[in-house]
């Protein structure tokens, strides 16, 4: 039955059904997609995937098919939503509390049902396995360990097995992490992931197998998860029969976005969880598909409507809402020499006399004046700097338009930098919850106890010995005998530690005391103690919405912040800025102009990501996804020469580029063929001599034969 308004804790009077189909507004196709399988008992709905192109409406749909769920009778407890961020899962709830609340005409003092499963594959793993951790053998106190932490071990085990001596270069301790974790999400064997990702490492294969066996052993023994051990330990869970048909029961629903971004281990947890695919809906685009590195594969989007027992029915949306007619002609031109993909044709009903510009420029330093120029150009045209956006293949290829722009007085924000976790400062207070919350974490113990002023490597290991046999770590802490010239510290440190193991006291006091320690600390250790002051007060702050420390450091380190001005004012609070963002950065984004450098061979693609023809898909899929950022204007810029830094036995040197290869003659009549050696600072352009621009014409469509 649908869900009666005495449901939302608001009264029946006032309330009236609908005035109008809240489901009106949605295409046809996105009608189709909602209504799948409309008011069928869960068990017979067949698995949907929503082949969702650029700029259709995804979100918007899978909003409306959840609140379409609900609608029929779901149980929102009974629904599970997966995502690839906790801002879409946030994002979404909104949408479908909007949908709901419209289709009951709810006064806004009512509150529309919440989805209480909602969350990114990681967040919903680590719930799932706190509700099974006795039988799964795990600590019902594990702690999760960010990838700074799981570095620190694997390097600790590194030096143990004698792997750091200098005769010869084994991995470093990230590299020997960034294998692991690629392994376990690839599904692939070791030999398999060296021979292919990591061939330079090959020799070493015996080694690093031991090395991962001891590396899962001390995580055991710690009773530590790391940020792979989540999806690892959901699936092993879901091998059981037993318990797969125990978390399969709780959900009626399971839906799961961005399908194209997962890896082939959270493929099998779906497929564990819903062999049958009843109740499965996944959305998604192939032609987006461009996380490889981090071990997402395209295949999972590709095989879906045969990954379960029954066949997938598919729903193609592909009336794009964000572009105009000429950018998604030129896009549609560029994936449809993919060798391998679901067929769609994006369509909209924006037509415009501007086609995107294919620019061909001498040299980096004229890309980035021309860049700065059409920008300001644009400016004067009406459009703000926060609409438009320079896109590049590698954050270094940004480095001449960062010069020019600074020089010019253009703001600009650059996504990319250090993250907010990866501070030391932040690591250290997060070392000290870690500790109280689980005190057989090594890797928070070992740099927590450090943090006290006379206390080496030696030391805090035999404090963590005691601590460890100790059925009280903090007596075991007051009681150690420390160094003479630590003596002094310590006494205030295992106090502090003693308060923040009070199961009595109101979270978040136990950050204010490990504040009130560390700050002191803070002072002399860090010249630049004030600023680092400022991001410690902020991490206090956001603690407090949070209902524990195990919910803190839990949601702290699956979906950490990306810097501490995300928790700041912004940088530039009265002007305008211009985004500068990698490709990759940049999906889900969109501006009204999108300017993307280096469209070249060796930039786009990738000198080093063409060694097979899945490499040279995907890069194809990122100028995809570049060009599909553009609402209305669209700039490929084509530098024809590149100063290359000691890359070769010749040092510095100018080598000549040759357009993209994913740019092919066929597709030329989808731009405007722009030839032009520089700009004024009012966007004016200066065309080339007349004999200059013929060379130069004469050498780009050469260059054009040949690819």
């Amino acid at each position: 039955m649908p869900p009666d308004p005495a449901d939302f804790d608001v009264p029946t009077s006032g309330i009236a059904p609908a005035a109008e189909d809240p489901f009106a507004r949605l295409n046809d196709e996105q009608r189709a997609a909602v209504e799948h399988g409309a008011k069928l008992p869960p068990a017979q709905h067949l698995p949907l995937l929503i082949v969702a192109g650029a700029g259709t409406g995804k979100t918007n749909t899978l909003a409306h098919r959840v609140a379409k769920l609900i609608l029929d009778g779901a149980a929102p407890q009974r629904i599970l939503l997966l995502t690839f961020s906790r801002r879409a899962a946030a994002d979404l709830g909104k949408r479908v509390s909007q949908v709901i609340g419209q289709v009951l005409q709810l006064p806004p003092s009512a509150s529309p049902p919440g989805l209480a499963w909602s969350g990114t594959f990681h967040a919903i793993g680590a719930r799932l396995l706190r509700d099974y951790a006795a039988p799964i053998g795990l600590e019902p106190d594990f702690t999760i360990q960010d990838r700074g932490d799981s570095e620190d071990m694997m390097g600790l085990l590194r030096h143990e097995m004698g792997l750091s001596a200098t005769d010869r270069r084994f991995p470093l301790k990230a590299t020997c992490l960034a294998i692991y974790s690629r392994a376990l999400n690839t599904r692939e064997d070791l030999g398999a992931v060296l021979q292919t990702q990591f061939p330079w490492c090959s020799e070493w294969e015996a080694q690093l197998a031991e090395l991962f066996g001891r590396y899962a052993e001390a995580k055991e023994q710690q009773h530590v998860l790391d940020y792979d051990d989540l999806l690892l330990f959901w699936a092993d869970m879901l091998s059981d029969a037993e318990l797969a048909r125990h978390v399969s029961e709780r959900f009626d629903h399971v839906l799961v976005d961005e399908y194209q971004d997962t890896n082939r281990l959270q493929a099998e947890i779906l497929q564990r969880l819903k062999p049958d695919g009843a109740g499965v809906t996944a959305v998604g685009d192939d032609a987006q598909s461009i996380y490889s590195f981090r071990g997402a594969t395209v295949r999972n989007i590709l095989d879906f409507p045969a990954l379960f027992s029954r066949p997938a029915h598919i729903v193609t949306l592909e009336r794009n809402y964000r572009s105009t007619e000429p950018i998604l002609a030129a896009s549609n031109a560029v994936i449809a020499d993919a060798p391998e993909r679901h067929h769609k044709h994006l369509w909209s009903g924006k037509p415009s006399s501007q086609k995107p510009q294919l620019v061909v420029i001498p040299d980096e330093v004229e890309q980035a004046r021309w860049v700065a120029n059409r920008v300001l150009a644009h400016r004067e045209q009406g459009l703000t700097l926060k609409s438009q956006a320079v896109l590049f293949r590698t954050a270094t290829h940004s480095a001449a338009l960062e010069l020019e722009l600074s020089r010019r007085n253009i703001p600009f924000l650059k996504f990319g930098g250090l993250k907010f976790l990866e501070s030391t400062h932040i690591k250290d207070i997060l070392s000290l919850l870690r500790l109280a919350h689980n005190p057989s974490g090594r890797m928070a113990g070992f740099r927590a106890l450090q943090l006290i002023p006379g206390i080496g490597p030696a030391t805090a290991r035999k404090v963590l010995d005691r601590m460890a046999a100790a059925n009280d770590p903090a007596a075991a802490l007051r009681e150690f005998a420390p160094p003479a010239n630590a003596a002094l510290e310590w006494q205030a440190f295992a106090d502090a530690y003693a308060l923040m193991r009070n199961a009595g006291a109101p979270w978040p006091a136990d950050i204010e005391t490990a504040r009130d320690w560390y700050l002191p600390q803070l002072e002399r250790r860090y010249d630049d103690a004030s600023a680092r002051r400022a991001d410690i007060e902020q991490l206090a702050a956001l603690a407090g919405g949070y209902a524990s420390r195990e919910k803190f450091l839990t949601e702290l380190t699956l979906a950490p912040p990306e810097a501490s001005s995300d928790y700041a004012e912004p940088p530039y609070r009265d002007e305008d800025y211009l985004t500068l963002s990698t490709i990759h950065s940049a999906k889900g984004q969109e501006w009204r102009s999108v300017h993307v450098l280096n469209v070249v061979d060796g930039c786009i693609p990738s000198d080093l990501a063409t060694g097979s023809e899945t490499e040279i898909a995907e890069e194809r899929r990122l100028l995809y996804v570049a060009m599909t950022r553009a609402k209305e204007y669209l700039h490929l810029i084509v530098p024809q020469r590149f100063y290359v830094v000691q890359q070769t036995p010749q040092g510095d040197r100018h080598v000549n580029a040759i357009r993209s290869r994913f740019i092919t003659p066929r597709m030329l009549p989808h731009f405007e063929d722009s030839l032009w050696l520089s700009a004024d600072i009012n966007g004016a352009r200066t065309p080339m001599p007349e004999s200059v621009r013929m060379l130069v014409r004469q050498r780009a469509k050469n260059a054009w034969k040949k690819s």
